[in-house]
């Protein structure tokens, strides 16, 4: 049986000439592509592989996009090109399983491919970087809730609004915000004022950079 793989790209150049490739590769074949994912869900019943590219123009989250595909039970390969570090940690934090490089050879592409279909991490120096900078995020051990709390917050929010949005008081947000900084200042990630905390929600993939 051969590798069925997906491939979420909204370039038409650049998702043309990745399903040539791959399926130019003995033992892969492109079961489906979309501009979105979406798009890819909705086009397969299952897949092996999917590729993400995380820069999509529709304005999509890596995390929201790997959410869409979990219904296909494929290993989540990140596809990039150029620094997109916040985007991998983001990708991290959600699931993917390793990264291919948009400007990665043909041997390397299909060697990732086929690592993924079995389940395998396909690891790369930049790969590593970006899971060793989430563990500095997982070492301050943030609460599911912390992380909601943080990313509204650190994106603007007051406290009265986060508390709206979650429906808890503006005295337990508050709270929260204070075990926030308590868990980032004793992994040495201080973050004293709202700016600081911004800082860190952008270096955790918890809200984007401004462009």
């Amino acid at each position: 049986m051969p590798v069925l793989v997906g491939i979420v790209e909204d370039h038409p150049a650049m998702l043309f000439g990745i399903v040539t490739i791959l399926n130019r590769s003995g033992g892969i074949r492109v079961a489906a592509s979309g501009a979105t994912a979406n798009e890819v869900a909705r086009r397969a019943r299952r897949l092996d592989v999917v590729l993400l590219d995380l820069a999509l123009s529709d304005g999509s989250t890596p995390a929201e996009n790997i959410r869409t595909l979990q219904c296909l039970a494929a290993s989540i390969l990140a596809y990039t090109s150029g620094d997109e570090s916040q985007r991998l940690r983001e990708a991290v934090r959600a699931g993917a399983s390793g990264m291919i490089a948009k400007s990665d050879s043909l041997e390397v592409i299909t060697a990732s491919v086929r690592r993924a279909a079995q389940g395998q991490v396909v690891a790369t120096t930049e790969w590593a970087a970006v899971l060793d900078a989430n563990r500095r995020f997982v070492a301050a051990h943030l609460s599911p809730r912390e992380s909601e709390v943080l990313s509204l917050y650190a994106s603007g929010e007051t406290a009265e609004q986060v508390a709206q949005a979650l429906f808890l008081s503006r005295e337990t947000v508050l709270d929260h915000i204070r075990r926030i900084r308590a868990k980032y200042a004793a992994v040495d990630r201080a973050a004293p004022t709202k700016v600081d905390l911004f800082r860190r929600a952008v270096e955790d993939g918890l809200v984007l950079q401004p462009s």
